[in-house]
């Protein structure tokens, strides 16, 4: 029966046009490694330091991921390469930087932040005092004064930056400045543009920020992971509260993988895909915005943007099940002002990460716009 479903996803995957901005496709080589042999190892503890014995090949495998790593992100931070997913990284790092009932800052989820930075519903929500900042209400784009006036006010410890739904540029530069003028750390999210930051397409906080988290499987097309960059005199903190704080062994199969996408990341094309994958973005948002859908933030300068439903009088769930019903595949989203509910949002999210992994160009935007604006349009 399992095989069965394997195989109906297979179908489903090779016939739907993927455009959710957090979903990509890993190559059959990272696929090999994740089931490899890894899979069978324990390794509990850090290269030179495990609790069980067998572990040699595992210590280099680490160790050559880690550099791998930084050379992709042209640092030398620091790197853990072991947490399970992009939330256990960020938990990581509230973890190891702060105490319970500590204030902290990171932007409103309907605005375009992530659920791990600090919204109520979660662990951190319940640990920690969150001050959310928010998008200007005219640009849609983020209002770097009210977070430098809302960290004066407050003084948090934490200030987060990144996005799972922002579709303009992020000054980490800036927002790093803020955190250090109130004596905070400053913790950038790239989950979604780390390939971006890596090939030089986005401004990158590597030298302003004192934390970068990543997950591994959005636009570096690899396995469901995370990276931990830090500063070097975090890095004792950070390593202990991923293992032995939070995590048990390391999943070395997955570890393996993430070593795969990041050879994968340093080859020359990826530069390309990654240029193509924003091109993509561009053209979509500019071809929907002529058919007379709103785009919010008017466009985007990275890989995703967001469609405002309100004026065609359609909810998130509406627009999200008619583009499936016609193979393409998005996913409802809150929008910045939105009245509605994460549940029920007014907007819906569009990625091009995976279209682009699938071979589709500019040239194919007008086409894919003109489908998704007949099907919105339609009632």
């Amino acid at each position: 029966m399992i095989n069965e479903l394997i195989e109906q996803e297979k179908i489903r995957q090779n016939k739907a046009i993927n455009l959710i901005a957090s979903e990509n496709y890993a190559s059959e080589a990272v696929k090999t490694a994740l089931s490899s042999s890894f899979t069978d190892k324990y390794a509990e503890g850090y290269p030179g330091k495990r609790y069980y014995a067998g572990n040699k090949i595992v210590d280099e495998l680490e160790s050559e991921v880690k550099s791998l790593a930084q050379k992709v992100f042209h640092t030398d931070y620091h790197v853990n390469v072991q947490a399970y997913s992009g939330s256990i990284a960020n938990l990581a790092v509230y973890y190891a930087l702060l105490q319970p009932g500590d204030t902290f800052m990171g932007l409103e989820l309907s605005h375009g932040g992530h659920l791990t930075h600090g919204h109520p519903v979660t662990l951190t929500g319940h640990l920690y005092k969150r001050i959310t900042y928010h998008v200007d209400n005219k640009t849609e784009m983020l209002d770097y004064d009210e977070i430098q006036q809302l960290a004066k006010e407050h003084k948090p410890k934490l200030i987060i930056s990144g996005a799972s739904a922002y579709s303009r540029t992020i000054d980490f530069e800036r927002i790093s400045k803020i955190a250090h003028e109130v004596g905070a750390y400053h913790l950038a999210d790239i989950s979604h543009i780390s390939g971006l930051v890596a090939t030089g397409l986005h401004p990158s906080p590597f030298g302003n920020a004192d934390i970068i988290t990543t997950t591994t499987h959005k636009i570096l097309r690899g396995p469901r992971g995370a990276l931990i960059f830090c500063q070097d005199a975090l890095s004792t903190r950070i390593d202990k509260a991923i293992f032995p704080g939070l995590q048990g062994g390391p999943h070395m199969n997955t570890i393996a993988a993430i070593g795969v996408c990041l050879e994968e990341a340093l080859q020359p094309n990826y530069k390309t895909y990654c240029q193509t994958v924003i091109e993509n973005a561009s053209a979509l948002s500019e071809e929907l915005k002529e058919a007379g859908l709103k785009i919010v933030a008017n466009g985007t300068d990275n890989h995703l943007f967001m469609i405002d439903l309100r004026p065609l009088g359609i909810d998130g769930n509406t627009a999200q099940n008619k583009l499936e019903a016609a193979g393409i595949i998005v996913n409802k989203n809150t929008i910045p002002f939105d009245d509605a509910s994460p549940q029920n949002p007014s907007g819906i999210r569009i990625g091009t990460p995976a279209i682009t992994t699938r071979g589709m160009t500019p040239e194919d935007m007008p086409e894919l716009a003109a489908k998704i604006a007949t099907i919105l349009k339609t009632p």
